[in-house]
């Protein structure tokens, strides 16, 4: 019997509401839901779930290694679930007694990217209960810059948390950020708005996705993004484009700060006795004046005109809507570049306001993540804290860079353990030939996750999770607008677990019973969990089996919330000028800087690797998965690398030709693919290829070593961020050659 059942699909950030088609058992197909917030499109990675669902390669049992570490064939064996709990529970109890829970990190894939969305919060409780405070999951590649950078400026995650009003937006502004790539959702309410005379901008080194459509593309070199937010800042201070009344009672714009010490003067306070001081305003003014257009363009190769030209239309067409992604985050000099374009911003003065960044209304929810869980002697011991101590350590986010130098090297103490949902280190960071032997140091792994990945093969025991199509999930808030916050749904499974997999909040949940620490976690039972987070809401589960397409609450934004309460920084206003960046030596205003691998900042590098070398994410993958797939690696069969063809012509490159594409840490294989809008002194590559998709005999290719694929591989994680640990994975050097195999 066929029927049609409302879902959401969790498989990346946009989470987009769908009606999915299932028959005796087996799922058949996903396609929109009308009337859902954000169930206006289903992309081709969740047309794909049948596939993912039904693949014959999917982990069905627990494992565990027989064979030791850096063995040719790990010689797993099938063990009970019992068992693998009992085992991993006294492994990780055994070493928290003889090193500290600090020395057990924990590990997920990123919630914006997979279906850890569904249970990373109950993930952070059992971390947090067990007493780590340490979680691994590229916060400082995908979220510093929109959640916690900015938290520096504005005092809370913008525009991670105040979301692009596009139902109201005068002009919408993307910086490095592909929503037809990375969120759907916002992609069909961009196109709604541009529809009704909304204007655009695009800030990307490439032509992609809504750039197309943009009233100004910027194309910047990439990891120059800063000295363009300061250009299009010096020209709308040079016009008189900015909002006068919130700039000057809203920042910190006015207050002085003492040129002897450059300590910021709350207002009214005097220097001591001929101490000369000058003003916030005054110190950005000359610091953008730097990065007048003429010079910007010498140096993000963005024509003078154009800068002047989108600096007057974020002016004119306010309100303005703006998001970045990860193209900004994956860069050595990714804080003060956020940091930057969060002045600009604050100049048009859009912030909570109608048609701008709004913190939309969220429904009433119990928070679960365990925040109270965790002593501040804990916390004070992340990884990486000491080293940076504002950056993602300061939250309990442990930089990759960071554990694989615990785990090989002791410091600042040994990570002796990892429970890992689901991430891909070897694959997603930099450096993957150390992340494969770090993972190797380690004395006890174990990893959950729907497919053997590289990282997986490294583990001591692997758990198998079922897909999202086959667990129950509950969604609280859908973020995009307003409608979308205020709608909770329980997601239903759509078909029977495989084999013996289990959802991740169950294995969470599990471990917790089975390390002890069940009374945290209900016992064991998620519906009771589930009903304490909904308590303030009114919303039972009942209602929500009842209601699939889920539960929508009349809830209303409230608009500049700062005018009643400040803004959460220490000081209440916008903190143009930062005294706590300053204090730990860091500079207080947005301030550019080359980035790390660049052929200005390394002319001796640039001489062997002349091409820029940036990458993106494919329409087709989730980061490092789902190659297996059958329809979509029929879309995208070769790891590919966008070029010019001037440069391809250059060095005797043909489209489609095998290349080698060189960095100063190796090389690897790639197709060649032209791009004309690309700069002929940029090349684009890709990451995540490994896996074969058998049906189509496409290969695979090893993670690391001789026709390795992987772009990772070729990267290096530093010289990362100073304050961050960002790696500079979106800006570094490269050369492309023919490969005659």
């Amino acid at each position: 019997m066929t029927t049609e059942v409302a879902t959401f699909c969790p498989l990346c950030v946009s989470r987009c509401g769908a009606t999915a088609t299932v028959d005796d058992g087996r799922l058949l197909a996903l396609r929109p839901l009308p009337g859902h917030p954000t169930g206006g499109a289903i992309c081709v990675k969740g047309k794909a779930a049948p596939e993912i669902v039904a693949h014959p390669g999917r982990l069905l049992h627990p494992l565990r290694r027989t064979a030791p570490k850096g063995a040719a064939d790990p010689g797993w064996e099938r063990l009970g679930w019992d068992e693998a709990l009992a085992t991993i529970a006294a492994r990780l109890t055994a070493i928290a007694a003889e090193s500290g829970p600090e020395a057990v990190v924990f590990g997920t894939a990123s919630p914006s990217t997979s279906a850890m969305s569904d249970s990373v919060d109950w993930l952070m409780r059992l971390r947090r209960a067990f007493g780590s405070p340490n979680l691994l999951t590229y916060m400082e590649l995908c979220g510093w810059g929109r959640h916690l950078a900015t938290t520096y400026t504005w005092g809370e995650p913008v525009p991670g948390a105040y979301l692009p009003d596009l139902g109201n937006a005068g002009c919408v502004l993307y910086w490095g950020y592909n929503p037809s790539v990375s969120r759907l959702a916002h992609a069909t309410a961009t196109t709604a708005a541009l529809r009704r005379g909304a204007k655009l901008v695009v800030v990307d080194p490439r032509r992609a996705g809504l750039a197309s459509k943009a009233d100004h593309w910027l194309r910047v070199r990439p990891g120059t993004d800063g000295a363009l937010a300061l250009a299009i800042t010096h020209v709308m201070i040079e016009n008189g484009w900015y909002d006068t009344e919130f700039v000057e009672r809203w920042t910190n714009a006015s207050w002085q700060v003492r040129a002897d010490t450059g300590e910021l003067l709350a207002p009214g306070a005097a220097p001591p006795d001929d101490v000369p001081t000058r003003r916030v305003w005054d110190l950005i003014v000359d610091e953008c004046a730097r990065f007048a257009p003429e010079v910007a363009e010498q140096v993000t190769g963005v024509p003078a005109g154009q800068i002047t030209a989108a600096a007057r239309l974020l002016w004119e067409a306010r309100p303005v809507a703006f998001y970045t992604w990860s193209g900004l985050e994956q860069q050595s000099n990714a804080t003060q570049t956020v940091r930057a374009i969060g002045q600009l911003y604050a100049l048009t003065g859009c912030l909570d306001v109608p048609g701008g960044n709004v913190l939309f209304t969220p429904v009433p929810a119990n928070p679960v993540d365990g925040a109270q869980l965790l002593s501040p002697e804990q916390r004070a011991k992340a990884i990486g804290v000491r080293e940076r101590p504002l950056g993602p350590a300061r939250f309990e986010f442990v930089t990759g860079e960071d554990f694989y130098r615990a785990a090989l090297d002791g410091v600042p103490y040994r990570a002796r353990a990892l429970v890992n949902f689901g991430a891909n280190l070897v694959m997603a960071h930099g450096d993957s030939a150390r992340g494969r032997d770090a993972l190797g140091a380690l004395d006890f792994f174990v990893h959950t996750d729907l497919f053997m990945s590289p990282t997986a093969e490294q583990a001591d025991i692997v758990l198998p999770a079922t897909s999202a199509w086959e667990a129950e999930a509950l969604r609280i808030g859908f973020e995009t607008g307003q409608d979308a916050q205020a709608t909770v749904q329980l997601r239903r499974p759509l078909v029977a677990p495989r084999g013996e997999a289990r959802p991740d909040l169950r294995i969470i949940f599990d471990l917790a019973v089975a390390l002890g620490l069940g009374e945290l976690f209900f016992g064991g039972d998620i519906e009771a969990a589930w009903r304490h987070q909904l308590a303030p809401s009114g919303v039972g589960l009942e209602q929500l089996r009842a209601t699939p397409e889920g539960v929508r609450l009349p809830l209303e934004t409230v608009h500049r919330k700062y005018e009643r309460r400040g803004f959460r920084t220490p000081s209440g206003v916008v903190e143009l000028y930062s005294e706590k960046l300053r204090e730990q030596g860091y500079p207080p205003l947005p301030t550019y800087d080359e980035p790390s691998l660049s052929p200005r900042s390394r002319p001796d590098l640039a001489a062997r690797y002349p091409l820029i070398l940036t990458c993106a994410k494919s329409l087709f993958f989730c980061e490092t998965q789902h190659r297996e797939i059958t329809s979509l690696r029929k879309s995208a069969p070769d790891p590919q690398v966008e070029l010019h063809p001037e440069t391809a012509a250059a060095r005797g490159i043909a489209a489609g030709d095998w290349v080698r594409l060189e960095t100063p840490k190796g090389s690897i294989r790639a197709r060649a693919k032209f791009n004309v809008n690309l700069d002929p002194g940029v090349v684009c590559g890709q990451h995540g290829w490994w896996q074969p998709a058998s049906e189509l005999g496409q290969p695979g290719y090893p993670a690391v070593g001789e026709g390795s694929a992987n772009l990772n591989l070729v990267l290096s994680q530093g010289p990362s961020d100073p304050i961050s640990g960002s790696s500079p994975l979106r800006a570094s050097l490269c050369e492309i050659r023919p490969d005659h195999g």
